[in-house]
């Protein structure tokens, strides 16, 4: 038999509209021309559209069986199928618990509270009938609210409960004949084809008009990542202040400049594998300038430059041990080391931006691998007060005006100060990075001239950017679990005023 033809759901709709009739329930007529609520949906939508029609919205919140409960409807309530599973001399537990399965636990303990069945005095595990009939009230409602019937407070109560319904939102529509109406919907065309240039009928057909108002498509485009975005803000900060790149190409670094030079001694916990990242190979360095090595032991052993140094055993070989650079002070190191040879000396201003290592547990603020900015100014007579002013300069361009200042220890720089800004997604104050001067211990034996000071400050690049694009976790920022639609649909991140 062959299956009958779908109607022309928009013909019969405008034909119903024109005779003069409305549509109160969109779902029945739906049901009434043998389609589905969704076909006539996609209809009204687009007669909407040109004003043909005028639809209404009509929403309504029913209770739905849940997938269990429909099987309930089918087949009982478990207490009711343990029931008529229980023969007249009655069965064992587990003779039950094989034929209903699922449903013999929670049976069992509504049928035992409906006192429908009970146990074989001495043996438990004999489940008996204790009534012949019984009625199925939860089978009667599930069946009652299937049919769109309205239960109890109590009623519903219950079954919410037991999990065996849900609230599902019913959208349908109201119709009625629209301003635009016609009983018949002319089809326009959206192109000329070659068609009706070759036929001229061109000239009498019926054009849909041009949206000019339309989207376009989106154009496929890179996205910048975040944090490239801030890198290069503010690497046009550090250049609007003077400052000049360091070449921060080395991510291997010996000892000697990542610890020993910086007047960080040999039994520091930084320099322990538990925080930094030790190479197996190439273990060691073996180019050094001597003088200045010598210069550096001396002071770590015995002081110096009005220092009474760590007076301990300066070991070469701990200074000679490669690692994975912690910080770009490294680099500030050498830099510092390279212009002290320059004769005579001029003031520098100096900034890097790239990738250093630590040994630390990852947390939402944490990373073993991140990015760190530095700067550093030398010259004559630098003061605190010189480098607070930088700093509030620097931050204040990066939009992060609200900062304070705490008295910190770090073994290269005295005074010391760690900086903190607010970040309004975590509520708080967030370490963003450490400023100090460096030391004489650190400056004099590069053969820096005396009254030079050299005021520094390093952050990671990652908190200011979690800062300014209110990114709460580091992990989505920077690594694997990185959200590629964050990158796209962020906004560019303005920097400043």
């Amino acid at each position: 038999m062959a299956d009958k033809p779908s109607p022309d759901v928009e013909a019969c709709l405008l034909a119903h509209l024109n005779s003069g009739s409305e549509v109160p329930d969109s779902r029945s007529y739906a049901s009434s021309l043998g389609v589905s609520h969704k076909e006539l949906e996609d209809v009204i939508k687009s007669l909407s559209a040109f004003r043909i029609v005028e639809s209404t919205d009509v929403t309504k919140e029913t209770w739905v069986l849940t997938e269990e409960a429909r099987g309930y409807v089918a087949n009982g309530s478990p207490e009711a199928q343990l029931v008529a599973a229980i023969p007249p001399e009655g069965a064992s537990k587990d003779v039950l618990k094989e034929k209903l399965g699922s449903v013999f636990d929670i049976g069992m303990k509504t049928a035992a509270k409906n006192k429908w069945i009970g146990f074989e005095k001495g043996n438990k595990d004999l489940v008996l009938r204790k009534v012949d009939n019984i009625k199925d009230e939860l089978q009667e409602q599930l069946k009652r609210l299937e049919s769109g019937e309205s239960a109890s407070d109590k009623v519903i109560d219950d079954l919410k409960r037991r999990k065996l319904i849900m609230k599902e939102k019913s959208i349908w529509y109201a119709l009625k004949k629209g301003p635009q109406f016609v009983a018949k919907r002319k089809k326009l065309a959206t192109d000329v084809t070659q068609e009706h240039l070759r036929s001229g009928d061109w000239k009498e057909i019926e054009f849909k008009d041009y949206n000019f108002g339309a989207q376009g498509q989106p154009i496929a485009v890179g996205y910048v990542q975040p944090l490239l975005e801030v890198r290069e803000a503010i690497e046009n900060i550090f250049l609007q202040m003077g400052f000049s790149e360091m070449p921060t190409n080395n991510f291997v670094e010996s000892s000697f400049w990542n610890f020993d030079a910086l007047f960080q001694p040999q039994q520091h916990p930084a320099r322990d594998s538990h925080d930094t990242f030790f190479l197996e190979a190439p273990a060691a360095t073996k180019q050094l300038p001597e003088d200045y090595l010598e210069k550096v032991k001396e002071v770590h052993q015995s002081g110096g430059y009005g220092s009474k140094g760590y007076g301990y055993d300066w070991k070469r070989e701990e200074a000679e041990k490669n690692l994975l650079r912690t910080h770009t002070t490294a680099v500030s190191t050498r830099m510092l080391y390279k212009l002290a040879q320059e004769k005579p000396f001029a003031p520098k201003r100096y900034y890097s931006i790239d990738r250093v290592f630590r040994n630390e547990a990852v947390d939402r603020t944490h990373l073993a691998e991140f990015h760190q900015i530095e700067g550093l100014i030398c010259d004559y007579g630098l003061t605190l007060g010189d480098l607070i002013g930088v700093l509030e300069d620097f931050f204040s361009s990066l939009g992060m005006s609200k900062l304070r200042f705490k008295p910190a220890y770090n073994p290269y720089t005295e005074p010391s100060m760690e900086i903190f800004s607010y970040h309004d997604g975590l509520k708080k104050w967030v370490e963003v990075g450490n400023s100090g001067m460096f030391r004489p211990e650190m400056l004099l034996p590069m053969g820096l001239p005396e009254g030079v000071n050299v005021i520094a400050w390093g952050l990671s690049l990652e908190r200011p950017t979690m800062i300014l694009y209110g990114i709460d976790n580091i992990r989505d920022l920077f690594g694997p679990k990185v959200d590629f639609n964050l990158i796209k649909s962020n906004p560019l991140c303005r920097l400043g005023l």
